[in-house]
């Protein structure tokens, strides 16, 4: 590190970059986190944080903190122009572990996470420290911080919002558009409406919707029409007016944020350049519809740090990097154009389409599958990463999940204690058997490799009630090389009953499936998957 402040200094400390700066903090990664605001912003611009987030903060520790300060599995209503309800999703699936939709006030986890941040000796967060100029060099980027400072990382990630200095400052562009259309965003406190649900009120006249925050909190949004002026709209005046129909009868909450925003749709042409890459909205802009924006930046720094850490602690080649851009950007493309479309359906062009739209959406709901897909959320875009550190085995198809993220399922350790199976795979390579003697399919070489890059061995066992006998969790065959879980959900049973030659996965740290294969193939897998990481 001679000559470096840190391996990694991060610019901004929103949500997304100081996600970021936990996960390499746990990875032992030192990094200097520079934020040009003193303090979090007072009030939420985000508001739903997703299955795939919470996951990642359980990585750190924080999912429990975040979501014991959430609402949990908040329903969503769709209203046709009439008002009356279109669907009631609320989706009750856990394939990764934790309620799929939440709804959380972001100046509390702003400051959750950056309190966190205190934990990691070698993160160095600077509030306060707006960075002005940036030059990067074969070696690594020099950072001007106002003042006069400056910082020398290895790397520098761009966390730096919408309007990003890193993006600009190294000559990336945003491709897409903005909406023509602004919206009035409004925020009150002291609720009083009793609806326990967001509501989406479509209209081909002023459609709007309705989300309940935590600490009573809740927020409007409206759209403003075309022949009217945004700042006579947000007076607060015509804000009280717009929301009394909400509260009929009763006094309006106090109205402590009413703002009016575009809505861009917009993709970075490139999240790496050189030494520097883009993560959250300096990547990619989308509009608020399906509270993707802040997630889909999670998935971006998810993605991102562990790449970043063994790179940096000389486990990985550094070429291993440029699979970010590779894997994250198609997948942020596909859902900026999904929230895009999202938004088109709140505001049918008139009553005719209106009806129409209505009569189709409550006949898919008719048919059994087609109605799961919609009431549990099966619409949204689920990363998958066809290129970059994945190794698709012969025999592989759409339906494989290579390239998914793997399930998590509660499992049993050999201590009898119930965990969530992430918990026990930690951050790092895991090699997962479905089936035994995952260690006797590789040869020495192969397992040399996989420890030195801190990857480790796991094998799913069935539950005790399978076995015959009183045998329990300890009474598994030993194997010192091998950790063994218990299946006790089953979810791993299921995946090898759909999938019967899928007997083995390596699951990266990011919890994505680098490949697949039956055990007798495992060694020449998982040494191409690990050949595209090695130095």
């Amino acid at each position: 590190m001679e000559g470096f402040d840190c391996d990694v200094a991060v610019v901004g400390a929103g949500p997304v970059g100081a996600v970021l700066a936990n996960l390499l903090g746990h990875a032992g990664v030192t990094v200097v986190v520079l934020e040009a605001s003193e303090t979090v912003v007072g009030h939420p611009r985000a508001v739903g944080i997703d299955d795939e987030a919470i996951r990642t903060l359980q990585s750190v520790g924080l999912a429990e903190a975040v979501l014991d300060n959430s609402l949990r599995n908040v329903p969503i209503r769709y209203h046709d122009s009439e008002g009356r309800i279109l669907a009631h999703v609320a989706p009750t699936g856990r394939p990764y572990g934790w309620p799929r939709r939440n709804l959380f006030y972001q100046p509390f986890l702003e400051k959750c996470l950056r309190e966190h941040l205190s934990r990691y000796a070698g993160v160095d967060l600077r509030p306060g420290s707006k960075v002005t100029a940036l030059e990067q060099d074969p070696d690594g980027v020099t950072l001007q911080v106002r003042g006069g400072g400056t910082v020398r990382a290895r790397y520098v990630v761009g966390a730096d919002g919408g309007r990003s200095f890193v993006r600009d400052a190294v000559g990336i562009s945003l491709l897409g558009d903005t909406a023509p259309v602004k919206w009035l965003v409004v925020d009150v406190e002291k609720d009083t409406w009793d609806a326990p649900y967001s509501a989406v009120y479509t209209s081909p006249e002023r459609p709007s919707m309705t989300i309940p925050l935590p600490f009573g909190y809740r927020r409007f949004e409206f759209q403003v029409r075309e022949d009217e002026d945004p700042e006579t709209v947000s007076r607060l005046d015509n804000v009280t007016s717009l929301l009394q129909r909400f509260y009929p009868g009763s006094p309006v909450p106090p109205v402590v944020r009413n703002d009016v925003y575009w809505h861009h749709s917009r993709t970075a042409a490139s999240f790496q350049a050189g030494r520097v890459f883009l993560v959250g909205d300096a990547a990619h802009l989308q509009p608020p519809f399906f509270g993707q924006g802040m997630n889909s930046g999670i998935r971006d720094v998810t993605n991102l740090a562990w790449k970043l850490a063994l790179v940096t602690g000389g486990l990985a080649a550094p070429r291993v990097l440029d699979s970010y851009d590779t894997e994250r950007r198609r997948n942020a493309e596909v859902m900026v154009r999904f929230a895009t479309q999202m938004g088109r359906m709140y505001k049918p062009r008139n009553r005719l389409t209106d009806r129409v739209r209505n009569a189709a959406f409550r006949g898919v709901q008719k048919v059994p599958g087609a109605r799961d897909y919609i009431l549990q959320m099966k619409y949204k875009p689920i990363p998958r990463y066809t290129e970059g550190i994945v190794v698709e085995a012969a025999g592989a198809d759409r339906a494989s999940l290579v390239g998914r993220a793997f399930p998590q399922p509660m499992v049993q350790t050999a201590d009898g204690e119930p965990i969530r199976l992430d918990d026990v795979l930690g951050p790092r390579i895991a090699v997962v058997g479905l089936v035994p003697g995952v260690a006797a399919s590789i040869s020495d070489r192969t397992a040399e490799r996989l420890r030195a890059c801190g990857g480790v061995l796991v094998r799913s066992a069935p539950a005790p009630t399978y076995l015959r006998g009183a045998a329990g969790p300890t009474d598994l065959p030993a194997d010192p090389a091998v950790v063994t879980v218990v299946d006790i959900d089953g979810v791993l049973r299921d995946l090898l009953l759909a999938r019967p030659a899928d007997e083995v996965y390596v699951v990266r740290p990011d919890r994505y499936v680098g490949a697949v294969c039956r055990a007798a193939d495992l060694d020449g897998v998982l040494g191409r998957f690990l050949a595209a990481l090695e130095p």
